[in-house]
């Protein structure tokens, strides 16, 4: 059904039970519609969340958290972390060594 703006407004219940009845009701300004009312459904509820979800990606191999040997951290770069391990004392070459006073 199509109405005016002043009938809309007149009768304004009718217009939302004809709604909820499931008919199509417009609102028209002159010869131009400006308004649809339609029943409001309320959104669908998201499905519940599970437990395990990621259940199908791959797994990552345990030994990846084991501890490194004294020789991979020694490959790696972290041997001056090892208990046993001298510091680490970097050598000036002649060239970079301090200037000579002189007195």
């Amino acid at each position: 059904m199509a109405y005016t703006v002043h009938q809309a407004k007149t009768h304004f219940s009718r217009l939302l039970r004809e709604a909820e009845a499931g008919q199509e009701v417009i609102v028209m300004r002159g010869n131009q519609p400006v308004a649809k009312v339609v029943p409001f459904a309320p959104a669908e509820q998201p499905a519940k969340r599970t437990l395990g979800g990621f259940t199908h990606l791959p797994q990552a191999d345990p030994a990846i958290f084991a501890p490194l040997t004294d020789e991979q951290m020694v490959e790696y770069g972290f041997g001056s972390m090892l208990p046993d391990a001298e510091p680490h004392v970097e050598s000036k070459s002649k060239d970079q060594s301090a200037p000579e006073q002189v007195a």
